[in-house]
């Protein structure tokens, strides 16, 4: 059976949170970023910030809410990692007399 280490577990629901909130929090900002740029922009430059400001939000939802980095593995409980139970004596551990 594999063992379990501490490496293998899931992130913690706070770091997980907190790596989410990031992802969001720089989406939006770019976001927010390309409605200040409409104001200045002209031409194909107003269209590209225009698309950014509409699609930003979703994008950024999606990549908030992405599940797994691709390094936690699955948890594995502890009483599954032991044994099932005591084993039997091996025939030559014999019953202790000699």
């Amino acid at each position: 059976m594999k063992q379990q280490s501490i490496t293998s577990l899931p992130p913690s629901p706070e770091a997980e949170r907190r790596a989410r909130m990031i992802k969001y929090t720089i989406a939006m900002t770019i976001r927010v970023a390309c409605i200040f740029a409409m104001l200045f922009a002209k031409g194909w430059w107003l269209a590209v910030f225009a698309a950014g400001a509409i699609f930003l939000p979703y994008i950024a939802v999606v990549l908030a809410n992405a599940q797994g980095s691709g390094r936690a593995g699955r948890a594995v409980r502890p009483d599954r990692a032991l044994p099932a139970g005591p084993s039997a004596p091996s025939p030559d551990e014999g019953d202790g007399t000699r």
